[in-house]
């Protein structure tokens, strides 16, 4: 209705949060919300470089969809191989991919931390508190799994996918201590373009992408937006219940196609080493 009522405080955010809060998820102008994958669009106006911020969002339901890890070889012995190779663009998925994103962290080396592609474990898990790894079990459902918990979830059976990336934004709804204040660990106050993969309580997958709405073309590009906390409260307050960022910055990107076939794409600046799809069953 022409107005922007205030939601988020960093002097007074919360520290965990019980379900969406109803004046956020009223603002979202949802797309295609009969198909296996919905997609919306959501303005925000913050401080600063945040003032002009739109979010791409995308609900999942995974009973419809199987996710995979798209990697530009799947051979360890080629070029590179999985672990040196930054290839992958949203330009790469497959015609019959429903959404493509970029998925999880990387380093010069590579994608970093745990690596599991069609049950097959091509990377350790790495150490990091705050470092949870997304994993779909043989149900198809996908979990955001603390890092205490990764290596018993690791030894146990049915793990179909995984990665890891950081930090964890939401872990049972509670806003992880490091992002509630600075000087733990995390820069709270760095704003950039942000993505992000959460769970909600009826197992469907949320995903966000920030974008800074310039004047169109390469100013959309640039890595303005939310900083970590603020994240982290945009998730909570859509209803996620956990949540984890997803490589930001120039790297952030996101295909999706709509029921009539039509691409809807949001690229990146950036080409990485790992992507995350979602095909029909």
């Amino acid at each position: 209705g022409g107005e922007s009522p205030p939601w988020w405080r960093s002097s007074s955010a919360p520290a965990s949060w019980s379900g969406a809060l109803p004046e956020v998820a009223a603002a979202v102008r949802w797309h295609d919300t009969a198909g296996a994958v919905a997609w919306g669009e959501l303005a925000l106006r913050g401080t600063g470089e945040a003032r002009r911020t739109g979010v791409v969002l995308v609900l999942v339901d995974p009973r419809r969809v199987s996710l995979r890890l798209d990697l530009p070889t799947t051979d360890p012995a080629a070029a590179g191989g999985w672990l040196g190779s930054s290839r992958w663009s949203i330009a790469a998925a497959p015609a019959q991919a429903l959404l493509a994103l970029n998925a999880g962290q990387f380093t010069a080396a590579g994608a970093w931390g745990w690596l599991v592609r069609d049950g097959r474990e091509l990377q350790p898990p790495q150490p990091g508190p705050l470092a949870p790894a997304v994993v779909v079990d043989a149900t198809g459902r996908l979990h955001v799994v603390p890092a205490a918990r990764i290596d018993s979830v690791r030894r146990a059976p049915g793990v179909v996918l995984a990665f890891q990336s950081y930090p964890a934004l939401l872990q049972g709804g509670r806003v992880p201590a490091p992002l509630q204040r600075g000087g733990c660990g995390v820069d709270v106050a760095h704003r950039d373009a942000r993505l992000a993969i959460g769970t909600r309580p009826d197992g469907r997958i949320l995903i966000a992408l920030t974008r800074f709405e310039g004047l169109g073309g390469a100013l959309d590009l640039l890595p303005l937006g939310l900083t970590t906390p603020e994240m982290a409260a945009l998730m909570g307050a859509l209803g996620c219940r956990d949540a984890v960022l997803l490589d930001g910055g120039v790297s952030g990107q996101l295909l999706l196609r709509d029921p009539a076939g039509v691409a809807h794409q949001w690229p990146g600046m950036r080409r990485v080493p790992l992507g995350l799809l979602a095909e029909s069953r």
